[in-house]
């Protein structure tokens, strides 16, 4: 069985692993883009830390995990969005305002939607996060 996307499929485990209770996850997806999401999520408190291990097929991610995600996911299809449209878009995939976080690419890379407002930028929705 292939599995097409890599960062839905980590999202997935995590948010897997929190609802069972479980303190650690190790993956074997491990891309740039993956483990910079990682370490926005951790800079906001929401996973402890990771760390990429050597294994005899390549490398792996354990992320500690601290029990704080309530959902997260891949938003598909990845919806470009200007400054103007940070409203509406968190209205659509986070419960209240002020609460939680999109995560999107843009062209000063990737970082959540309170960093683009402050820097007036736009970009392409990865994620999101409460």
């Amino acid at each position: 069985m292939s599995l097409n996307d890599p960062l839905a499929n980590v999202l997935s485990f995590i948010k897997n692993y929190e609802n069972l209770g479980k303190i650690e996850l190790i993956t074997a997806n491990n891309s740039k883009v993956i483990r910079t999401i990682l370490g926005i999520l951790q800079n906001e408190g929401y996973l402890g830390s990771f760390e990429e291990i050597e294994d005899a097929k390549g490398k792996i991610i354990k992320i500690n995990l601290l029990g704080k995600i309530n959902k997260i996911g891949v938003i598909k299809p990845r919806f470009a969005i200007k400054r103007a449209d940070f409203e509406k878009f968190e209205k659509r995939f986070l419960p209240a305002r002020g609460f939680g976080l999109l995560i999107l690419s843009t062209s000063q890379g990737i970082m959540t939607n309170v960093e683009a407002k402050e820097k007036n930028i736009g970009g392409k929705l990865l994620c999101y996060c409460y």
